[in-house]
């Protein structure tokens, strides 16, 4: 029984993860800690199974025309970008020990979260001027964020594109393969440290959310790409809001 409660509960969480490019982990993470699993042990659990779905849900995207990651395309090179950059960030939060206060970094990544959601809803109807020093600036960030606190990802990287005029289903799909490839370093540095996996929770969560990934996917094809921005950056909103209240708690 608790096997399918946590693949359905890793189901829903991909499925708006892999719609909307963000949401996945930081809302499972302290809901399995809740239940009582280990911090330790849901960590690598939640990066196996972001590492599969997230390159899954990549390839799918571009498989379904929601993103053309074919060779020289401007999403590819965005995409290794993103990876590259937040590729560090993770080295950086196994191994670096940054004693920055807590709350002054949750605070820091929800208001900067937030900001990016009211911005993208309050510029409908317009497109950002891209250009790829913008996004070393963006995947810089979002690698600090992550090298420092683990989370925060997803939202800014899938609100900062769109808000710097990458379409909105480019950005959910090259978020996905880009995360998925992160996950994937930080899987191995894991047991690079002997750190083990807990596979009674990375099974569930591996296949729950993995059932998720083609209607997610589905659902981004038939979107119209205004009611996508829209959705984006509500969610975007609602998780700068729910990690500022964290801090609060």
């Amino acid at each position: 029984m608790l096997f399918v409660s946590v693949a359905l509960m890793a189901l829903v969480s991909e499925y708006v993860d892999s719609s909307l490019g963000m949401g996945y982990g930081t809302t499972l993470t302290p809901v399995l800690i809740i239940m009582g699993y280990q911090p330790i042990y849901v960590v690598p659990a939640i990066l196996l199974s972001e590492f599969v779905t997230g390159i899954s849900s990549g390839l799918l995207h571009h498989n379904q025309g929601n993103v053309n990651l074919g060779r020289g395309t401007r999403a590819r090179k965005t995409t290794a970008i993103l990876a590259i950059c937040s590729l560090v960030g993770t080295v950086i939060a196994v191994f670096a020990a940054v004693n920055l206060p807590k709350t002054i970094v949750k605070s820091y990544i929800g208001i900067m979260i937030l900001g990016i959601g009211v911005f993208i809803l309050l510029t409908r109807g317009t497109t950002g001027r891209f250009s790829f020093r913008k996004i070393v600036g963006l995947g810089s960030v979002a690698a600090f964020n992550k090298g420092i606190s683990g989370g925060g990802y997803g939202p800014l990287v899938t609100g900062g594109q769109v808000a710097l005029g990458v379409p909105e289903k480019s950005a959910v799909g090259i978020t996905s393969l880009a995360e998925g490839l992160v996950c994937a370093t930080g899987l191995a540095l894991y047991f690079i440290m002997n750190r083990g996996m807990a596979w009674g929770l990375a099974l569930p969560l591996t296949i729950g959310a993995l059932l998720s990934v083609p209607a997610a996917v589905w659902t981004v094809k038939l979107m119209p790409p205004k009611m996508l921005r829209q959705s984006i950056g509500y969610a975007t909103i609602f998780l700068g809001t729910l990690t500022l209240v964290r801090v609060l708690i």
